[in-house]
Order: structure tokens, then sequence, then C-alpha cells
């Protein structure tokens, strides 16, 4: 698994969860409106935790899958049924949305900021330093 592909699956996970809050805090008035939210990391550490070091190199696609098989697991978007806040059924808390979209815009900054020291990287070891 690369870092490079680790990080596309994280800023796509922070892309999703953009839209997600978005539409949470557009549904603030919607009577019955349950948030919703995009679980990754969750999971992302648990495939991490359960993988294995090595792969076997599969022939034909009917063999089984041994070891590593580099599937990044992507976002899943999840309903918080948890919680009533309104009268209306509705359970969007906007100062709690509006929280979690200035943290997720820092995490999506910080990923684009890693993505591009990964480029950099790539290319210091194509071109040289120059």
């Amino acid at each position: 698994m690369s870092n490079i592909s680790l990080l596309q699956k994280a800023m796509d996970a922070s892309s999703l969860r953009q839209q997600v809050i978005s539409n949470n805090i557009a549904n603030a008035e919607t009577p019955g409106y349950k948030t919703k939210q995009v679980v990754f990391e969750d999971i992302l550490k648990k495939h991490l935790t359960n993988q294995t070091n090595f792969a076997g190199n599969r022939t034909d696609a009917r063999h089984l899958v041994i070891g590593n098989s580099n599937n990044i697991p992507t976002g899943t978007v999840v309903d918080n049924t948890n919680s009533v806040i309104q009268n209306n059924g509705n359970n969007v808390d906007i100062d709690e949305e509006m929280t979690r979209m200035g943290k997720n815009s820092i995490w999506y900054y910080t990923l684009t900021e890693q993505m591009n020291s990964e480029f950099q990287q790539l290319s210091i070891a194509i071109k040289g330093r120059s």
C-alpha cells in the first residue's frame, strides 16, 4: 500500500465528509431530518491492524487472496439517530456541524500538504536536487 493511495482515500473521505456536513447544515430546519456522518478513520485503523506483511501472487482470478490485498477502505456515510435536539425530530446542531466543518477543512489542508510532500519527494528522486 503506497502513501499516495492512502492519502488519496483519506482526501476522498474528507471531501465526502464536507458534502455530508454541508447537507446536514442545509437541512437544519427540515422536520424529522437526522444528521449523517462519515466514518473512515476507524475503518482504516481496523484495516491496518488486520493487515499482514506479505501477499501471495495470484496467477488466476479463482485463486484465494493470501495476505495483504492492498484494498484501502473508503469512507462510509452513516445516520446519527441517537439524539433528538428539536421538537420537530430534527437533530442538527448548527454549532457542532460548523465545528466539524472547520476541523474537516484543516484535516483536508493537512492531507493536501502531505500529498504535495509525497510528490515533491518523487520529483527529487527522479530529477535529483536542482
